[in-house]
């Protein structure tokens, strides 16, 4: 064999394992994104007695796009339960005028939410801590995060939510499916979010 052809053999060999390598990363990430969209829809489980609206950015004009989706969304759901208790969840980024938890609970009084059944978690940068935190506050009013909850955000991030609420203790979790308004944040949202549920699986485990 020729010094040429054993060249030409060993970078067919190469090509072929990095095709291989990249058609197993398509596969894994069509998977991924079929998990992601199967969570993406309303689920009701039972009564349940507190809503969690989860944090997205606040800007200086008031919510973003993302986060109005998710509270209109909210406020769909508590004009017929009215007495719900609602956790706003989210802190406050180095690039935000206010905690998220502010913004939300602004936008929600301005529009007929009683300041009453609210309760503000300013604590929490990311998904995971969101529902540990809002947890924490719940049990500290007296809530047992055991006899269910439902869960607010938009259709893409509901089923990371659930996985880390279920191994942060929730039980009868429901959930709400926000649309996502804003075209190009949802197109780099499902492509963002199946790697975004590895990252939570193997990392987001902090329970105390």
């Amino acid at each position: 064999m020729t010094r040429g052809n054993y060249k030409g053999r060993r970078a067919f060999r190469l090509w072929k394992a990095l095709l291989l390598l990249v058609l197993a990363g398509c596969l894994c990430f069509a998977a991924l994104l079929g998990l992601v969209l199967g969570g993406a829809h309303d689920h009701i489980e039972g009564e349940p007695r507190v809503m969690i609206i989860l944090g997205c950015q606040l800007r200086e004009q008031g919510p973003s796009v993302m986060l109005r989706d998710r509270l209109d969304k909210a406020l769909e759901y508590l004009e017929d339960h009215p007495e719900l208790t609602v956790v706003v969840s989210g802190g406050q980024g180095s690039n935000e005028p206010d905690s998220e938890a502010q913004g939300m609970a602004d936008y929600l009084t301005e529009r007929g939410v009683p300041r009453e059944n609210l309760i503000l978690e300013t604590r929490s940068h990311n998904t995971h801590q969101n529902l540990l935190y809002s947890a924490r506050r719940l049990e500290q009013e007296g809530f047992d995060i055991r006899e269910g909850a439902v869960i607010v955000s938009n259709g893409f991030h509901l089923t990371r939510a659930r996985m880390l609420a279920g191994r942060l203790g929730y039980e009868n979790i429901s959930v709400l499916a926000a649309p996502s308004s804003d075209l190009p944040s949802r197109l780099f949202m499902y492509i963002r979010e199946p790697i975004a549920l590895v990252k939570s699986f193997v990392l987001d485990r902090e329970t105390e």
